[in-house]
């Protein structure tokens, strides 16, 4: 009974693939992902993305931990922000950090005077964005485990006289091992085809801001053939982050 939902779902996520393998020229395929321009833009992403995870991870662990677990007033309502980069469309949350970061924006002025350089059309504005879009996934898999997991083995260590920081070191953090898996997996996934926030927030330098989904979006306007060719390139490196990376318990498998 399941099956034709499953099916259609499964058409859904995979005719599309199959329409851009079917306009494409596989054996152009290597010399069109080759060019200069593309190899920059796919090193681009691959470094920023990776830079991203890295500071979802550092933020996103504790902010996860404290969403789980407090029970302060108002909690609902930080999740329900924390969590708006999930519905925003990738433009607002682009336009929102401009503002923040920007020549004009508070914080941008701040950080300007300190250092006499401009955040946005950077590098740093790339992972910035990446961050900005993609931690929610990584909160939402951390905090979703740590509610199913309960508390009562924080609690008896607590009881047994450990410190909160041996708590979460030595009880907390193997909880989440699994979920951290999957979550910086995700994070990884979302922040490498971010593109709304990126082209609003960093613009599209060659080199400098320029990501492989951006470039993408260049190349579809002066050449199709390579902009598909890219677009495969961008599908199978997320196949693969997904396919290798993805923890083996997220699989159902136990070692």
């Amino acid at each position: 009974m399941l099956w034709p939902p499953a099916v259609c779902a499964l058409a859904l996520v995979v005719l599309p693939v199959v329409g851009l393998l079917a306009r494409s020229d596989l054996s152009r395929f290597p010399g069109l992902i080759a060019s200069p321009s593309s190899l920059n833009a796919l090193k681009l992403s691959l470094v920023t993305a990776g830079l991203s995870t890295v500071a979802c991870v550092l933020f996103g662990v504790p902010l996860a931990v404290v969403l789980a677990r407090s029970r302060a007033r108002g909690i609902r309502v930080l999740r329900a922000v924390v969590l708006l980069p999930l519905v925003l469309p990738p433009v607002v949350g682009g336009l929102a950090l401009l503002y923040l970061l920007g020549r004009k924006g508070f914080l941008g002025i701040l950080v300007t005077a300190l250092t006499g350089e401009q955040v946005p059309f950077t590098t740093a504005a790339v992972v910035i964005a990446q961050t900005f879009v993609a931690m929610p996934f990584l909160v939402v898999s951390l905090e979703g485990a740590l509610r199913g997991a309960g508390d009562r083995y924080e609690r008896v260590a607590s009881t047994l006289g450990a410190k909160p920081w041996t708590v979460f070191r030595r009880v907390t953090l193997p909880l989440l091992m699994p979920a951290l898996g999957s979550g910086i997996v995700l994070s990884f996934a979302r922040a490498l085809g971010e593109f709304g926030a990126t082209i609003t927030f960093a613009g599209s330098l060659e080199g400098v801001t320029r990501t492989l989904p951006l470039e993408v979006y260049t190349q579809a306007e002066v050449d199709v053939d390579s902009a598909v060719a890219l677009a495969l390139l961008l599908i199978l490196v997320a196949v693969a982050v997904i396919a290798l990376a993805r923890p083996r318990a997220l699989e159902g498998v136990r070692s």
